[in-house]
């Protein structure tokens, strides 16, 4: 692996840029280059010659590292597992050197009711990894801490296996390890910046991030580590005695990187690091009368979205990046190192990493300095705030807007944020409610925003219950289902696959077929991608449609696959050049037939056909299609002409009951529907046949495709997984991450939820397994009894095949 220029590299992390491969791990393929182990502290020094003995010097004073098991996602647990596997057990297995690993449990402190909350969604998860985890009370947490102040919290969560880990332990075990597989293990390093470099998106190295370590300490041996997350410090075991450290809303920004600064550190700013002494000493008072022994405080990075940075870069390719870890990259260097060695020798990793890739990022962003720094600000500042389902950013906002921002806005749109895109959420009947200019939370000499509409209602949707707007997005629903509601989906991607070899690309690229005629549509997956929708065109091309949040990962890899297969055609992005105006429910129709000028009935406009028409004088790709399973169509219209033909289709849908609705409702309908979302239903590490997506592959016919092979193998053995839809009668939220039980056995957990406001029930979908490892058959799908466990709290659950919402797809057919 390589820590390139692009992620800005972490002076402190003097190991994380090698992939760490266990022991059982499978050998490179022979015609493959091995790749050297190459331990490169620096960001990318100029200064040809780090020496061995800097590398030692450096690993003496980096301090210990925590390990957590738990973390809201449930790729990054997978990837915590592996970490904890190779530092506790496979590499001194292997060397028969100790890592240094301590297992010491860790302990998560709660100080209200929506921290301990989120530690239950975390404990739940964890049945369904088997992590080992007990929400405690107070009085349980003194029991096992007697040092602690208990008077101010809610409760903890414990869990035991935990640890901390030692770097030089772990980077000599390490080395050792490479070595013996033959890896080479330079004492020296040269420059390894590209004569063309590439530009991309870091983050600030928060120069106040530091380690204080007090003197001896009475009563903490073997105690859990600590993470007090609303006080904003941690509390780890080092020796006997405490290490303090903790995440400011004020770091300070380093504007500068020596090309000499490999292993350097800096002085510890005690003005900025003051309030993580306060939150130590008001959780184990004891530390008030115990004196500082050492501080170590270094740079670390921080992304713009608190993800890091990995695979391919899309405009260097064969350059790989595995950095910008945001101080967890001790924790998933193991698990990310798996992942980037499989990623550069079968040009995809194993899981689904889409979250770290770095073709997540669309270049309108990263090339703009404000954008970066203040993302990045607010990663750091919310390191540990609670992560709540719907929260969103208020920094780097209102990059990428389409024409009808201002319109909708006025109409009290409240916007999400995607990939810099602002989309509509939901419609508030409150007013207005605009994204201001990002005021770091008051921070180096900002005035914090008050009285702010937008960040006053954002702050409503921190909760795991319903939030006070659910009633909003339930009539958004219902007006759709009854009778219309107009959709602003403009910041779709938006790309035409034009040239010679148009067809032999799509065939290749889609696994559904595309060879129907002009004027049809297709909606399928792109194998190892997303997916989208496409519609062949009267000469060599297709339009395709994609969601916009992956928008810029599609691109990259189709471009790729076009580069890779050589296929005589090109990839145009007309994103900013056209509008998506999507129009729902049983009375679109009539309202359309006043707009557009076609007949729009059954016979004339099929559902999945699509047309060149006039809208109020512009002409626009009209196509029969939905993503909310009602009677609809949605036009395609040139930037200039989407406010007028808005305009035209509501003064149109005014007697018809016609209504804004935003994302929020699509969630709910498309759900309740059972539609599958990109990267929640399916990933890059699932199969379209374990989705239940089988009839979007032309399997049937002789034409080949990308990922036919593995297909038609995983057919004839069996499904280990399968997809299945879920109803909880009792009225609850649901998020995803809900554990899933099956006559008494965990069998997978919930990847997305909602409410469905028309059949009126809670909907989840989620991936089971046989817990005896063989195929998961229809049979062993409806002989069991299901539950769903939300917060340690189980639910009867109903299982389903595909959803009871409208199962024989009428509705989308205009049969009403």
């Amino acid at each position: 692996g390589a820590i390139g220029p692009r992620g800005g590299g972490e002076g402190r992390r003097v190991w994380g840029v090698v992939p760490w491969a266990s022991p059982g791990s499978p050998p490179l393929r022979p015609s493959a280059p091995q790749p050297a182990l190459t331990l490169s502290p620096a960001p990318c020094s100029a200064e040809p010659g780090i020496s061995m003995a800097s590398l030692s010097r450096a690993l003496r004073v980096a301090p210990p590292r925590l390990l957590w098991q738990l973390r809201p996602s449930d790729v990054e647990v997978e990837l915590l597992a592996h970490t904890r596997r190779v530092v506790s057990h496979d590499l001194e297995e292997e060397t028969g050197l100790h890592t240094g690993w301590i297992q010491n449990g860790g302990l998560f402190i709660a100080s209200n009711r929506q921290r301990l909350d989120e530690y239950k969604r975390l404990m739940s998860l964890g049945k369904a990894y088997g992590v080992e985890s007990h929400v405690l009370s107070p009085a349980e947490t003194k029991a096992l801490y007697p040092l602690m102040n208990v008077d101010d919290l809610y409760g903890t969560l414990y869990v035991p296996q935990d640890g901390t880990m030692d770097p030089a332990g772990t980077c000599t075990a390490l080395s050792r390890a490479a070595a013996a597989r033959g890896a080479q293990v330079p004492t020296t390093t040269g420059p390894c910046v590209p004569r063309s470099q590439p530009e991309g998106p870091g983050g600030p190295a928060g120069r106040a991030y530091g380690d204080v370590t007090m003197t001896r300490t009475q009563g903490p041996e073997n105690m859990p580590n600590v993470r007090d997350h609303d006080a904003s410090v941690y509390l780890r075991l080092q020796g006997d005695a405490l290490s303090v450290g903790g995440y400011e809303t004020n770091p300070i920004f380093w504007e500068e990187v020596s090309d000499k600064f490999a292993f350097g550190l800096f002085d510890l700013d005690w003005d900025v690091f003051s309030p993580h002494i306060e939150g130590a000493v008001n959780r184990v008072p004891v530390l008030e009368k115990t004196g500082v022994k050492s501080t170590v405080c270094g740079p670390e990075s921080f992304t713009p979205d608190h993800k890091p940075l990995m695979g391919e870069a899309p405009e260097l390719r064969g350059f790989y990046l595995g950095c910008g870890f945001n101080s967890a990259g001790m924790m998933l260097g193991g698990g990310c190192g798996q992942e980037l060695a499989h990623w550069i020798v079968h040009g995809r990793p194993e899981k689904d990493m889409y979250s770290y890739d770095i073709r997540r990022f669309h270049p309108l962003l990263t090339d703009h300095r404000r954008w970066v720094r203040e993302r990045s600000h607010e990663s750091y500042a919310k390191n540990y705030s609670v992560v709540f389902p719907h929260d969103e950013p208020l920094a780097g906002r209102n990059m990428r807007t389409d024409p009808l921002h201002e319109e909708l806005l006025a109409r009290g749109c409240v916007f999400q944020e995607r990939q810099g895109w602002e989309r509509p959420g939901w419609f508030t009947p409150q007013g207005t409610a605009p994204v201001l200019q990002y005021d770091y939370y008051g921070a180096y000499g900002n005035q914090a925003h008050r009285d702010y509409a937008y960040g006053r209602l954002l702050g409503d949707e921190y909760t795991f219950d319903f939030p006070p707007h659910h009633d909003v997005i339930k009539k958004e629903c219902l007006a759709c289902r009854g009778a219309a509601a107009v959709f602003n989906m403009s910041y779709f991607g938006k790309f035409y696959l034009v040239g010679l070899d148009a067809k032999k690309a799509a065939d290749w690229l889609f696994s559904a077929d595309v060879s129907r005629p002009p004027g049809m549509t297709s909606k399928g997956p792109v194998l190892l991608s997303h997916s989208s929708s496409g519609a062949p065109l009267a000469g060599d091309g297709y339009y395709l449609a994609v969601g916009g949040a992956v928008a810029q990962h599609n691109w990259a890899h189709i471009s790729a696959v076009l580069q890779d297969e050589k296929f005589r055609c090109q990839l145009i992005d007309s994103s900013e050049d056209l509008g998506m105006i999507s129009v729902q429910g049983p009375a679109s129709r009539a309202i359309l037939q006043e707009v557009l000028d076609a007949d729009l009935s059954n016979e004339a406009f099929p559902f999945s056909t699509h047309k060149l028409l006039r809208a109020a004088g512009h002409l626009v790709r009209a196509m029969r299609l939905s993503f909310v399973g009602e009677l609809g169509w949605e036009l395609h219209v040139p930037r200039p002409a989407c406010v007028p033909v808005y305009q035209a289709v509501m003064t149109a849908g005014a007697k018809h009951g016609l209504v804004n609705a935003g994302y929020r409702a699509i969630d709910s309908l498309s759900i309740e529907k059972g539609y599958r979302h990109w990267h929640a239903d399916l990933r890059p590490d699932d199969s379209p046949l374990e989705a239940g997506l089988a009839f979007t592959c032309k399997l049937k016919s002789d034409v080949p495709f990308l990922g036919r092979e593995a297909l038609e193998k995983q057919r004839a053995e069996g499904l280990r997984r399968r997809l299945l839809c879920f109803t909880v009668d009792e009225k609850v939220p649901m998020f995803g991450l809900e554990a899933i039980w099956r006559n008494g056995q965990v069998v997978g957990h919930i990847r997305r939820a909602d409410f469905g406001f028309t059949i009126d029930k809670t909907l989840a979908y989620g991936y089971i397994r046989d817990p005896s490892g063989g195929p998961v058959s229809l049979d062993f799908v409806k002989s069991g009894d299901y539950a769903l466990e939300r917060m340690g709290v189980t639910y009867p659950a109903q299982a389903h095949l595909k959803s009871p919402f409208d199962p024989d797809n009428k509705r989308v057919k205009g049969i009403y």
